[in-house]
């Protein structure tokens, strides 16, 4: 599998030299909270943290939710789901796009990720998307257009599914876990178990070294000839990552790919974009992507040829443009 293939490598490449400077940049970084919650916010069964009133609220399990919420709050809003292991900082690319564009642009850190709070349980994908549920009736956001990337993916497909019919107008996947990433009987072209014991072994045994491998290879898919890394990518996924709970991303890992998303695509009807990069060495797009499609009632499926897993990233402008011509379709 491609992924076997990456992490073989990337285990046998020595990065001390990237890690170095890594940590000292990453020493500088301050992290600002963004508010941008207006008067309008409705504070009913949820309520705000008392330190952050603008950025963060409460779930019914006690949880910290931060989040971001720019532009109008008339505007029709777009809400982001992020990957494993980072923050709602991933989609600064998009957010500040849409946000160009008229958009209400939110997203939220997951519980363990980011600057959500670090809590030792919850770490399923019934939490996050009752969190994603959470986040949305305390803003009240109706008609809104939720894109999920990777585990964002799986979370905002499931979210969705089970809680957000009567609010949601269009959602759109990219590079995303559904249907289900873990080889089964019934799924023989997931991934083996051990690629993702592997996984968790190495984060246990070196998260920072760990993440900083991933970034640097697979993930934007610099292990490739010809690729030309940016350090700066590398450096800010590496920031995000290590900004959340070790505990949170080591099952994380579980969620992310053992979870079974075939009877909530199946019962989505809102149209769906689906978008991939054919390169994906994270999730495999013979067994994600254009299985989603089939099982979704309203699909469009796109594939970028040669494309890697963090697309959004990488290549901003291609997705943007498609993501714009979607949702204003």
């Amino acid at each position: 599998m491609p992924l076997i293939t990456s992490v073989a490598r990337l285990a046998s490449t020595s990065r001390r030299n990237i890690l170095a400077t890594t940590l000292l940049y990453a020493a500088s970084l301050t992290v600002r909270s963004t508010s941008a919650a207006g008067d309008d916010v409705k504070l009913a069964a949820l309520s705000p943290g008392k330190n952050d009133v603008a950025t963060s609220i409460t779930t019914g399990d006690g949880v910290k939710i931060f989040y971001k919420d720019w532009g109008p709050k008339s505007a029709q809003p777009i809400v982001f789901h992020h990957g494993w292991p980072l923050s709602a900082d991933d989609w600064d690319a998009q957010m500040l796009f849409f946000l160009g564009k008229g958009f209400r642009v939110i997203a939220h850190d997951r519980r363990g990720h980011g600057r959500s709070g670090h809590v030792s349980d919850g770490h399923d994908m019934d939490h996050y998307a009752a969190d994603v549920a959470a986040v949305v009736e305390q803003l009240d956001l109706r008609n809104a257009i939720h894109i999920g990337h990777s585990t964002g993916g799986g979370e905002a497909t499931r979210y969705v599914a089970r809680h957000g019919r009567d609010r949601v107008a269009k959602l759109v996947l990219i590079g995303a876990v559904p249907p289900l990433m873990l080889r089964t009987e019934s799924n023989p072209g997931g991934l083996p178990l051990e690629v993702l014991d592997g996984l968790r072994r190495q984060l246990a045994a070196n998260r920072a070294q760990f993440y900083l491998e991933f970034a640097s290879g697979p993930f934007y898919g610099y292990n490739r000839p010809g690729a030309e890394p940016s350090q700066a990518a590398i450096w800010n996924w590496w920031r995000q990552g290590m900004m959340g709970s070790a505990k949170a991303h080591y099952d994380g890992i579980k969620a992310f790919s053992e979870t079974d998303f075939s009877e909530d695509l199946r019962s989505i009807t809102v149209p769906t974009l689906v978008l991939h990069g054919s390169d994906d060495q994270i999730v495999p797009v013979a067994d994600s992507a254009p299985l989603s499609a089939r099982l979704l009632k309203h699909s469009t499926l796109k594939i970028y040829d040669l494309l890697p897993h963090g697309l959004c990233t990488t290549h901003p402008d291609i997705v943007n443009a498609d993501l714009l011509k979607f949702v204003t379709a």
